[in-house]
């Protein structure tokens, strides 16, 4: 195993170029030296590549439905950002927690939830994940360890809390070593509950990894606008919790770090904060289109990100190796293509919400 999490620590405020070229702050990995400390099978490759695809062209499909003015409510997408997911999820086993924010779609996709019954609730459909009442931001899967997407900008993050007390000192559960992964954003980084809660998870040695999924942007503010210290991971310092950042466009370098962290996490329980520094495609939400993004990013700036497209790098990594070929993407991506397609088709053929479904599975009997 490479470098233990005590001396992934990072420091400085750098701001990251599309490129990578200041990404020096950052841990980067190489790919086949990642495969081979993990053990990872060419099939086991190959899902995570299908999976990277299943999550893009779910995506794809739900902000083409919206537009078509098949999905009301809030819409937020996830294009982009795939690696961050991959690499931090993969890392987990079952009976492991997982909280999201309200770009909660590819988490519980990843984790093992029906792409059917998750378009079905974004749709608003009585089949859906959460009965259709939770829609896009309120995903909830206790099956597969989904603890739920949050509306509320960092209210999730004391939630984690909880759970990685009971992870830890309930006596049905300390046993199994489980652990809780939340997921936030940056512009959870300024909300108060946020510092209570790392403060808490601190002084109580808890086993959560915080992911923090840098994209850049708080809604459609910019991290050197939001944050008087834009070294965001370095906030845990004031906590006394181990700290780095990573490459969150690159599969493998998310995937080391958070193997190593989570490994260590289960002999040692203590919690932990990752920033994974990555990119948003898409606006805030769908409805946040090309005229309103230009008012807080250059479109040159997108087309430089997309240079490093998450997919791209796992599918370049993949090819170099003979794991991946021309024709192999075609069918895993075919097929991943169908996988949104038939998701779409069963959330439209789906019943809504009737009347006396309102009150079901709201309160607890």
């Amino acid at each position: 195993m490479a470098a233990s999490p005590a001396a992934l620590k990072t420091r400085g405020s750098t701001k990251y170029d599309a490129h990578g070229a200041e990404i020096k702050d950052a841990l980067v990995a190489d790919s086949e030296a990642v495969i081979a400390a993990l053990n990872l099978s060419d099939d086991q490759l190959l899902l995570t590549y299908q999976r990277a695809l299943e999550v893009r062209h779910f995506e794809e499909q739900c902000n083409r439905a919206f537009r078509a003015g098949k999905v009301g409510g809030y819409l937020h997408l996830y294009i982009g950002q795939e690696a961050v997911s991959l690499g931090v999820l993969e890392a987990c086993k079952q009976g492991d927690q997982v909280l999201s924010s309200y770009r909660d779609h590819a988490h519980c996709l990843i984790l093992g939830s029906d792409p059917n019954t998750v378009m079905a609730e974004i749709y608003g459909k009585s089949t859906g994940i959460s009965r259709g009442k939770g829609g896009s931001m309120h995903l909830f899967d206790k099956a597969n360890g989904f603890a739920g997407g949050y509306g509320i900008v960092g209210g999730n993050v004391p939630l984690a809390v909880g759970i990685g007390w009971a992870l830890k000192y309930k006596n049905e559960l300390k046993e199994n070593k489980n652990i809780c992964v939340c997921y936030l954003g940056d512009g959870s980084m300024n909300a108060g509950a946020f510092h209570e809660a790392l403060n808490m998870a601190a002084l109580y040695e808890l086993p959560i990894l915080y992911v923090l999924e840098n994209n850049k942007y708080a809604m459609g503010t910019s991290v050197e606008r939001h944050s008087a210290n834009t070294d965001l991971s370095s906030r845990a310092d004031s906590y006394n919790m181990k700290n780095s950042k990573v490459d969150g466009q690159d599969y493998f370098a998310v995937r080391k770090v958070a193997q190593e962290i989570i490994d260590e996490m289960r002999i040692n329980p203590a919690p932990y904060f990752l920033e994974a520094v990555t990119y948003r495609y898409v606006g805030h939400g769908a409805a946040d289109g090309a005229a309103t993004q230009i008012t807080y990013r250059d479109p040159s700036e997108l087309e430089e990100w997309k240079k490093r497209d998450p997919i791209n790098i796992l599918g370049d990594a993949l090819r170099k190796r003979g794991t991946l070929t021309d024709a192999k993407h075609d069918e895993l991506d075919k097929s991943a293509l169908e996988i949104a397609r038939v998701a779409a088709e069963f959330a439209e053929n789906s019943p809504v919400c009737a009347p006396e479904e309102l009150t079901q599975d709201v309160y607890v009997d």
